[in-house]
């Protein structure tokens, strides 16, 4: 455009309503420094009463579209008048950009860094059509925006997940599906985080570099794990590796340490709720998993039961040579190779019984244990067992069960 350099100007900002109840961001102009006059609304199919704010009414409106709207200047015959002849300066906006919600992603920092752009962010469509850099006055003003557009973005994500889950068997539902950034292992400078899609299926972590639309999709992930083989832990402050916040790990049946983050604190709610509901769920649906293992130099079994515990038996003739409830085991150590010790307290003369244990897939069998454990504990949590409960009248678990608002539940197994 020619009129660029009459632009120099700084956009500030403000949340609004249109008559036609179609939330928006209204602009206008400040002496300052280059930036574009833009208007953003978040369109629906049809339209919802007014609410009080911008930011309230795009949460309760379910909208699929974010339209960027740039204004311009143009010459138009003036209206009839005695006084207006020739040619007139008109106002109006047009269509800059039309980004369709479901599974787009928002982005607060600058690609692949830890860099976050301050008072605003980018969204990004499926397709890679992406709004550009929207630049807010106020941290309040980009947060609410920030919170709007990712609720409708996970609403139209559970939407979805509700219609592909009728096609799949109960022990094949989808119970988490999102973006995140994973912290690359061998990062270069310019390139630290890379965009991952993530989703929870079954008894899988899959991990795509795009989300999976077809059946096809899911045999072609990057990677997949068997969810109660790995460990999840959410990073606090001092865990944290670099300038991101909302950041959690995965550690995988190898050791092997992977980790992501998250625009907003509530999506990294929703991933924790998610994964402890899909670790129970699997835990539930197999209830016992057995591994080979070497005890005195003999080939032995050890069974975790969710029922029994910790049954040991001999591979060859299969006898049982020991069984421990969960509630005797008081304590164990590993070598972080290969080697497990237990120390199990005997019910009738209380006295502690070290088994030492050796395995070729160490981290796979602690982490197996640890989800037995969680679910364990998890079936004593009045909430969990409610939110169980309601899952099972549905007949299969929802990402409805999962939002921001919901109450963070008092097991944290997710460690």
């Amino acid at each position: 455009m020619q009129q660029h350099s009459r632009c120099q100007k700084v956009v500030s900002m403000q949340l609004s309503l249109l008559a036609d109840n179609r939330d928006a961001l209204s602009l206008s102009f400040e002496e300052g420094e280059s930036a574009f006059p833009l208007q953003l609304l978040l369109t629906q199919p049809a339209c919802t009463p007014a609410a009080t704010t911008a930011a309230a009414a795009a949460l309760a409106a379910g909208v699929k579209l974010l339209t960027c709207h740039l204004f311009e200047m143009t010459l138009c015959p003036a209206r009839p008048g005695p006084r207006r002849r020739g040619l007139r300066w008109e106002k109006r906006w047009v269509d800059l950009r039309l980004i369709p919600l479901l599974h787009s992603r928002l982005s607060q920092y600058i690609p692949g860094s830890d860099a976050c752009r301050k008072n605003a962010f980018q969204v990004i469509a499926v397709d890679g059509v992406c709004s550009g850099v929207i630049q807010f006055p106020t941290v309040e003003d980009c947060l609410d925006w920030l919170q709007a557009i990712a609720s409708n973005i996970s609403s139209l994500t559970k939407h979805n997940v509700k219609k592909i889950n009728r096609n799949f068997p109960v022990n094949q539902q989808i119970i988490y599906m999102g973006w995140v950034d994973e912290k690359e292992q061998d990062s270069v400078q310019d390139r630290m985080y890379s965009p991952k899609f993530l989703a929870l299926r079954g008894s899988s972590l899959f991990k795509f570099s795009a989300p999976p639309v077809t059946t096809w999709d899911w045999t072609r992930a990057e990677k997949s794990f068997t969810v109660y083989e790995i460990m999840c832990k959410i990073l606090k402050d001092n865990d944290l590796l670099d300038k991101r916040k909302h950041c959690f790990s995965v550690q995988t049946e190898s050791g092997e340490d992977m980790f992501f983050s998250v625009e907003l604190d509530c999506e990294l709610l929703i991933w924790e709720k998610a994964f402890q509901m899909a670790t129970f769920l699997e835990v539930e649906r197999i209830q016992c998993k057995t591994y080979a293992c070497i005890m005195e130099s003999h080939l032995m079994g050890l069974t975790v039961d969710f029922s029994m515990g910790f049954v040991c038996f001999d591979a060859a003739s299969k006898a049982v040579l020991w069984r421990y409830k969960f509630s005797q085991l008081k304590g164990s150590s590993d070598d972080g190779k290969s080697k497990i010790k237990f120390l199990f307290q005997n019910q009738d003369s209380k006295s502690i019984e070290a088994k030492e244990l050796e395995f070729s897939n160490l981290f796979a069998v602690l982490h197996c244990i640890h989800a037995f454990f969680a679910a364990k504990v998890a079936c004593l949590d009045p909430m969990f067992v409610e939110s169980q409960g309601n899952a099972t009248t549905t007949g299969f678990p929802s990402l409805s069960s999962i939002s921001c608002n919901s109450q963070t539940p008092k097991l944290k197994y997710a460690t």
